[in-house]
Order: C-alpha cells, then sequence, then structure tokens
C-alpha cells in the first residue's frame, strides 16, 4: 500500500475517534468508512497502536521538515523545535493525549517498552533538529535533562488554551534556561 493511503487511513481513524474517542476507537468502523474490509486495513496497521505511532511519526516529521535558526541560543533552537513537534499534531492534541494515556494503562505493558524506546529517539532527533551538538558527559546530561523536559511540558501543552500556546511557551523557556548554561552559551 501506498504511503498516501496510509495517510488516508490514519485520517479516518482520527476522525473516528474524535467522535468517539481514541479508548472506544473500533477499527471496522475505520474499515467501514475507508470501504475496506478489516484484513486490507491490517496490512497497512497491526493495530490502533501502530496508527498512534503513525500520528507521532507525523509530529516528528513536521519538528524535521526545516532547520531552525542557528543564531538562537541552544534554548532557543530546543525550543523552537519542540514547538514545531506540538503543532505537528494540528487539531488532534486531545487524541494525542488519550493515545498516551491508553499506551500507559497498566493492562498495556506490551506497550511499555517500546515507548521507552520511541522516547529516546525522540530526544535524539529533537537534539538534532535543535543542532546540539556535544558529546560525552555533557550530550548524556542534555539528554536526560530533554527528557525530563519533554515529560514536564506534556500536561502543559495538553491542556494550554491559551492564544498561540502561550502557556506552553512560557513553561518551555522556564524549563530549557538550563541547557544555555550546560551548553556554556
Amino acid at each position: 500500500m501506498a504511503r498516501h493511503e496510509g495517510d488516508r487511513i490514519l485520517d479516518v481513524a482520527l476522525a473516528v475517534a474524535a467522535e468517539t474517542g481514541w479508548h472506544d476507537l473500533r477499527l471496522h468502523l475505520v474499515a467501514e468508512r475507508l470501504g475496506m474490509s478489516l484484513a486490507a486495513l491490517r496490512e497497512r496497521f497491526r493495530d490502533a497502536d501502530a496508527m498512534a505511532d503513525a500520528l507521532f511519526g507525523r509530529a516528528l516529521a513536521a519538528m524535521l521538515a526545516a532547520p531552525v535558526d542557528p543564531a538562537l541560543p541552544p534554548s532557543g533552537r530546543t525550543a523552537a523545535a519542540l514547538l514545531r513537534w506540538f503543532e505537528g499534531f494540528g487539531p488532534h492534541r486531545a487524541l494525542a493525549g488519550q493515545m498516551i494515556r491508553e499506551k500507559l494503562w497498566p493492562s498495556h505493558p506490551h506497550h511499555w517498552v517500546p515507548m521507552v524506546f520511541n522516547l529516546s529517539r525522540l530526544i535524539h532527533w529533537w537534539r538534532e533538529a535543535a543542532q546540539l551538538d556535544s558529546g560525552g558527559l555533557r550530550r548524556q546530561a542534555e539528554e536526560v535533562g530533554l527528557t525530563l523536559t519533554l515529560l514536564g511540558l506534556l500536561p502543559v501543552w495538553l491542556g494550554d488554551r491559551t492564544p498561540g500556546l502561550a502557556r506552553t511557551r512560557a513553561a518551555m523557556a522556564r524549563r530549557l534556561r538550563w541547557l544555555d548554561r550546560v551548553a556554556g552559551a
């Protein structure tokens, strides 16, 4: 199946989930709206979790789509990159939160380990997008700090109803100050 078909399937799944909530998404309803069989749907997505991963992949692609301004300090480049990731969810922010909560359910331990690896990959790509080039112990400190920063910002972003994500931007600026000190900027 072509990539555009996967995008079409994901768009329909997101539309259905906007009506039902992510927890109550039923793939047979997605297939029905697409006029395809469940078997054909499964050829593209193994389950709803794979669809969630595809939405997070879209956000990552948005983060990486354009370079950040290299004249910005490390905290500014890092904030710009993360804002593009947040914006990459478009109107699906609430669903992204539902997806994360679904992955964290105690009855879904099969999602926990992949989440750790996906978070690690996201942090590595975030560092690349922000052009953070340090190595050694400084890199390790950045990775741990960025992980904690992202985990702390997710609830802020998910609940932010301010114009232009003003609350998220302010929290991000506060939480990323350490980066300039670590980078010596």
